[in-house]
């Protein structure tokens, strides 16, 4: 039985009905890495999608308000992990921190970008445009090299993570 569907304008006084509504959107989950002044600094975001094949563009979105938010603003080089659904504790260590590294396989790419090993999908981006985002920055990158292999995906919906099941 179809339940009633719900409509509101949304407000800054029903900002969680409106931030579970968007929560109805299964997303996949990254982990956006970059240098800095810092070190090595890493946010876990589902903030992503495609935005261009030619040429080559995708998008994320940090928040104003992390605390690394600085050190993503400045990247002019940074790199986009998709995770599978075995990387759900790289996807907890760097929504916890941005030095989340330890006890991971990574290098360095020739820009200082730190890659993380045994993503589904890695994009590594040279900055391309900025734009405000409200209470975010949308970030534009350049896709210069892209890694892939086949695996299923980690995924969030409704404020849990889990995997896909496909039907055959």
């Amino acid at each position: 039985m179809m339940q009633a569907m719900r409509s509101f304008t949304p407000s800054p006084e029903n900002s969680r009905e409106f931030r579970d509504a968007l929560g109805r959107f299964g997303t996949g989950i990254t982990v956006v890495t970059a240098g800095s002044e810092d070190g090595p600094v890493g946010i876990t975001a589902n903030s992503f999608a495609s935005v261009s094949l030619e040429p080559p563009l995708v998008l994320w979105s940090p928040a104003k308000a992390s605390r690394r938010f600085a050190h993503f603003q400045a990247a002019e080089y940074f790199a986009i992990h998709v995770l599978s659904h075995r990387q759900e504790q790289i996807c907890h260590g760097f929504a916890r921190s941005a030095y989340a590294f330890d006890k991971l396989d990574w290098v360095r790419n020739e820009n200082g970008v730190p890659l993380i090993e045994g993503c589904l999908s890695r994009f590594e981006c040279r900055r391309r445009a900025t734009y405000e985002g409200g209470d975010h920055m949308i970030v534009v990158g350049e896709v210069t090299r892209a890694t892939t292999t086949d695996g299923a995906p980690l995924l969030f919906y409704r404020g849990s993570l889990g995997e896909f099941l496909r039907r055959n």
